[in-house]
């Protein structure tokens, strides 16, 4: 395993897997543009953790500064993202707060609790859905991405509710989004199997367990869920964009799938945890600081 810390590095033809730590907005604009094609990531979500990191994402004022932000991210993913490349983007959803700062831990999820929350977003009232996905989605398209699909992730095993004056949730989204209007897309890579023991066209309802981990990043991808984005969006040793890289479970499946790896992680921990992760199953990784 190869480690490297530069203050700031230089927009450079990208020649192996590597992990940025740092800001994605400061990092992308290092990368070099068309240099990625495929991106497959979960930003944090608006207003259900606080990582207790400066400059983290999810738990802007308003939801508005939340998506705004996003989209500037975005923006400039899609300049390294090549012509031909595709987005795949989990998000989740929530509630409104009904302006308490504060939420109290449920007694089968005890994780959920904070200390801050934002307040309820204008226009909207307690206890209403705030619909994130959608509204980023839009915003998305809005900005010149090609909205394609909205993959509904099915969860069979999801995290039980306490709540009695709704169903329960459990599901979440993930869209795809294109660059252009014609893009790479191997239909026939990601097959899922059909009810007569043959296979099929992927569907747009994913029915995929979530998955546990030993690791302090409880929010982790399972790696079924990415494993198709790969396969279709992809061809073997292609550059795969992850901009919100967590513990590195993008890596993970893009070393099973023999492609490579760009990784952009905020928090130290984790930059940390996805190194470990990922050196028992790689030669080298190098991690760049950006200032």
């Amino acid at each position: 395993m190869k480690l490297e810390s530069i203050p700031s590095p230089d927009r450079a033809p990208l020649t192996d897997s590597v992990l940025y730590e740092g800001d994605a907005l400061q990092v992308l604009p290092h990368l070099p543009s068309g240099s990625v094609q495929c991106v497959v990531t979960s930003p944090p979500y608006w207003g259900l953790r606080d990582y207790g990191i400066e400059g983290q994402i999810g738990l802007e004022k308003s939801l508005h500064q939340f998506i705004n932000r996003l989209v500037a991210i975005f923006a400039d993913v899609k300049r390294v993202l090549r012509n031909d490349g595709v987005l795949w983007l989990n998000i989740g959803d929530g509630y409104t707060s009904g302006n308490r700062g504060y939420r109290a831990p449920d007694r089968k999820n005890p994780a959920r609790a904070m200390s801050v929350r934002p307040d309820t977003p204008e226009g909207l009232k307690p206890k209403d859905l705030l619909g994130i996905p959608w509204r980023l989605a839009l915003a998305l398209q809005e900005d010149g991405w090609y909205l394609r699909s909205d993959i509904v992730w099915h969860k069979p095993n999801a995290m039980p509710e306490s709540v009695k004056d709704r169903p329960s949730r459990s599901h979440e989204y993930l869209f795809m989004l294109a660059k252009s209007e014609r893009y790479f897309y191997d239909h026939q890579a990601a097959r899922e199997p059909a009810a007569n023991g043959s296979s099929r066209n992927l569907r747009s309802v994913w029915s995929i367990h979530t998955q546990a981990t030993d690791h302090a990043h409880y929010a982790v991808f399972p790696p079924a869920l990415i494993e198709p984005c790969i396969l279709s969006s992809s061809r073997e040793q292609d550059f795969i964009l992850d901009p919100f890289f967590g513990s590195g479970t993008v890596g993970l499946v893009c070393q099973k799938l023999n492609r490579r790896f760009v990784g952009i992680e905020l928090n130290p921990e984790y930059a940390d945890l996805a190194v470990k992760r990922l050196e028992t199953l790689m030669h080298k990784v190098v991690r760049l600081k950006a200032a």
